[in-house]
């Protein structure tokens, strides 16, 4: 029975079961431990799996696409045009989250009394997220150049924050197999595009627990939120419940009005069929709230569904999950504002152009990972003179926030991915298949007429 339910239809099913076990449990005298002892590790198994494969998918998908893209200027002109498109979704997201935060000024509304204690509740977490981001300000304006190029890529490898590192590596590698003669580069293309295959059927196995992993990361989630008093997460969100509405309301707006109107502009997609399409990956987003976990279910709902050519996917779409974070930017720029005008500075417009430009350049180094975008934050509060503290008064609602944002930021991927494919000529005239989404039986599924995913 469970198997004739859509994928997507299935994980809200989790969602919503999972949301509402959590809250059964903080209402009634069921121990908050046999949750997180019992239950919770079903979620963490799941979100281990996915990032099991992170790694190895950008790898193989990221040699396979530049190694396919037949010559050095086909390289350089897609890779400018995903880099502009980035660089221009980011700046557009930071100011609309500029704009509302300073027409709805969410701080100036926050009680006093509720601003104390939570600066008294999180000082030590604020003290710790201040010396990471201290020590980032220390270090030399290239140093991110620096970063950029793995000492030894399989220590990159081990680790998911360093995926800007196995992707430059693996456009090396795909630059070179580009050169090399063609009967020596041919075996070692074949490996990686095996590889990737393989990653993509495990990806298919993986995906048949997420349902059960979602519910428990929601129960759990919920769980922990509460902690030894049920009653103080309620009443934390609602403090701060303007401010949140406001970061929705720019998160929200992203993706109903900014991403159809760009997708408009330069595609013919449309973007009900386009949202369907990403659906499951958007759920997983919310759950995982990482961008990089969520890469394998992206790329294959964007090749299987929207008909992106492989070549395209594999290059765009590893590149975004690491540089770029609409959603993450947008917030950085709310929240800078909100802090300042909860502790009574007014900012210039000299400093919200900062923010701008900060917010920017720190998505890029701001890994896909769940709580990333608060280290990022404390840099932007640097660079206009706002106390770091200051952050103590947006961690409560953080990881609610970063879930939703985590949603814009893979939709802005995919919408990218999107728009370079189609100025590539990459997308198949039938635009969108029909078929569900990551269903179990999706080997049978692909035996459509339209031929989408490779283009080799």
């Amino acid at each position: 029975m469970l198997k004739k339910i859509p994928l997507h239809t299935q994980i809200i099913i989790g969602l919503v079961l999972g949301l509402i076990f959590g809250l059964v449990v903080i209402k009634t005298a069921i121990p908050p431990q046999f949750t997180l002892d019992y239950i919770k590790p079903v979620g963490t198994i799941f979100i281990n799996a996915l990032k099991m494969i992170a790694v190895p998918l950008v790898l193989a998908s990221l040699i396979v696409g530049v190694s396919n893209l037949g010559d050095i200027s086909k390289l350089s002109r897609i890779g400018g045009k995903t880099i502009l498109t980035y660089m221009c979704t980011t700046v557009l997201a930071v100011t609309i989250g500029l704009l509302m935060v300073n027409i709805f000024k969410p701080g100036k509304s926050l009680p006093e009394d509720t601003r104390e204690n939570l600066m008294s509740l999180y000082d030590d977490t604020a003290g710790s997220k201040a010396t990471e981001a201290e020590l980032l300000q220390q270090q030399s304006p290239l140093q991110p150049l620096v970063d950029i190029v793995p000492e030894n890529v399989f220590a990159a490898a081990t680790d998911n924050a360093s995926m800007l590192q196995v992707v430059f590596f693996a456009i090396i590698v795909g630059i070179a197999l580009l050169q090399l003669p063609k009967d020596k580069a041919t075996p070692v293309i074949a490996f990686f595009d095996g590889l990737n295959d393989v990653i993509i059927k495990i990806v298919g196995y993986i995906m048949m627990i997420a349902p059960y992993g979602v519910f428990a990361l929601m129960a759990s989630l919920i769980v922990e939120i509460a902690g030894d008093n049920p009653d103080s997460a309620v009443e934390l969100l609602l403090a701060l419940l303007k401010y949140s509405l406001v970061v929705l309301g720019g998160l929200f707006f992203l993706i109903l009005v900014v991403y159809p109107g760009i997708l408009k502009l330069f595609t013919k997609v449309p973007y009900i069929d386009f949202f369907k399409a990403i659906r499951p990956a958007q759920l997983l987003a919310f759950t995982t709230s990482s961008s990089s976990a969520t890469l394998p279910v992206t790329m294959k709902q964007v090749e299987e569904e929207i008909g992106v050519s492989e070549e395209v996917s594999s290059f765009v779409l590893p590149l975004g999950a690491t540089i770029n974070m609409d959603g993450t930017s947008l917030y950085q720029g709310v929240a800078a504002v909100f802090i300042a005008q909860a502790l009574g500075m007014d900012l210039t417009l000299t400093q919200q152009l900062m923010i701008v430009l900060t917010a920017t350049l720190a998505s890029i180094g701001s890994a896909g990972v769940p709580g990333a975008g608060i280290i990022m934050l404390i840099i932007v509060l640097e660079s206009i003179n706002v106390p770091a503290a200051g952050i103590a008064l947006i961690i409560a609602p953080d990881r609610i926030l970063d879930m939703f944002r985590t949603i814009v930021n893979v939709t802005g991927d995919a919408t990218v991915c999107t728009v370079v494919a189609s100025t590539e000529n990459e997308l198949p005239d039938g635009l969108i298949r029909r078929s569900n989404p990551l269903t179990a039986n999706a080997p049978e599924e692909q035996t459509t007429p339209v031929e989408v995913g490779n283009s080799k």
